[in-house]
């Protein structure tokens, strides 16, 4: 039904009026008595083989939402009816900021792809923080944190801080965003020295706040093999938990639609079908040169269950969708689980 009716109205809008209107339907629609129950019926899996623990966090089901779906924790409450094990909120970062300049969210059909140049539009961490102090049972809900646009690199570190503070009460583990390309600089942060010099220091201030919330750190797919070797030097020096991998690319390469268009679109981050399989390389990379106890969320090209199952097979421990998300459904989460379940979660 979402692939044949929803989704061709939905493409109708541009992308960001759809992901607002979606928003809005979802606040409509689970308001209505009964109704989060019936997506509950059609969309939960719930089974024990599905739990999975590590670190310190216990997934309902290796399913997650990933950051960038629900900046301002406006739709968490809602999207928790359609079966995720987890969700990511943010990036939040301390100032509330407009982003850039529309239009900056691009559809590539043919490729089953977005382009997207955000730049980390959000609410600010307060605002948050006042919609996250209703949770109450939910899955588990992770904090993507980044930096201010105008705030330098130099002052980089003093944004993280703040929203570590703002949010360790209230979400079951942080993600570290300095992979973003849309934020000038910050993927700067992922060189060796400022990045361990800002992973030390967060886990200082958490343990200065009695916070033993997992840390992980959010990469991009454009990292070459050395810069990969020094991010895995760096995750256990500082002793974080785990990796997120990864975020969207600067790459352009093979895509079916055309380099005109493409090149039309400009800058952003491309997400989806064409970086599934350097995301998964960078998955194998990573958990070699982990080993197997930290934590590795795989991201980045899920459209199918047997594209969660590779990500699994490559290293990851749970997966998130986001563009699988927007040109699948919610079905796609059911599948996957359904998926995980009959073929005997690793």
């Amino acid at each position: 039904m979402y692939k044949f009716f929803i989704r061709p109205l939905l493409f109708l809008l541009n992308p960001e009026q759809a992901h607002h209107f979606t928003a809005l339907l979802l606040r409509i629609l689970m308001a209505v008595p009964g109704v989060p129950g019936i997506c509950r019926k059609l969309f939960v899996i719930s089974s024990d083989q599905l739990r999975f623990t590590k670190q310190g966090l216990t997934f309902p089901n290796r399913v997650g939402l990933a950051a960038g779906f629900d900046k301002d924790a406006l739709m968490y409450k809602d999207l928790a009816n359609f079966g995720f094990g987890f969700l990511e909120l943010g990036t939040i970062t301390p100032l509330a900021q407009p982003g850039n300049p529309k239009p900056r969210l691009f559809r590539l059909p043919a490729d089953n792809a977005l382009i997207n140049r955000m730049g980390f539009n959000n609410k600010g961490v307060a605002r948050m923080r006042e919609q996250l102090l209703s949770r109450k049972s939910l899955p588990l809900i992770g904090g993507n944190i980044g930096k201010n646009k105008n705030t330098p690199n130099e002052k980089a570190l003093d944004d993280y801080i703040i929203c570590l503070k703002q949010l360790h009460d209230l979400v079951d583990y942080f993600a570290v965003n300095v992979s973003s390309p849309n934020t000038p600089g910050l993927r700067n942060l992922q060189e060796k020295e400022p990045l361990l010099h800002l992973l030390n220091t967060l886990r200082k201030e958490a343990l200065q706040l009695n916070c033993n919330k997992p840390i992980l750190l959010k990469i991009a797919p454009d990292l070459s093999d050395e810069a990969l070797v020094d991010i895995a030097e760096v995750v256990k020096e500082s002793g974080i938990q785990g990796i997120i991998a990864t975020n969207t690319s600067i790459e352009r390469r093979g895509l079916i639609t055309p380099k005109a268009q493409v090149d039309a679109i400009g800058a952003g981050g491309l997400s989806g079908k064409p970086v599934f399989e350097r995301s998964n390389l960078i998955l194998k990379k990573l958990r070699d040169l982990l080993g197997p106890d930290l934590l590795i969320i795989g991201s980045g090209g899920i459209h199918s269950a047997q594209d969660a199952r590779a990500k699994l097979d490559a290293g990851a421990d749970v997966v998130q969708v986001f563009t699988g998300f927007i040109y699948e459904g919610p079905a796609l989460v059911k599948n996957i689980n359904k998926h995980l379940l009959e073929t005997a979660v690793r």
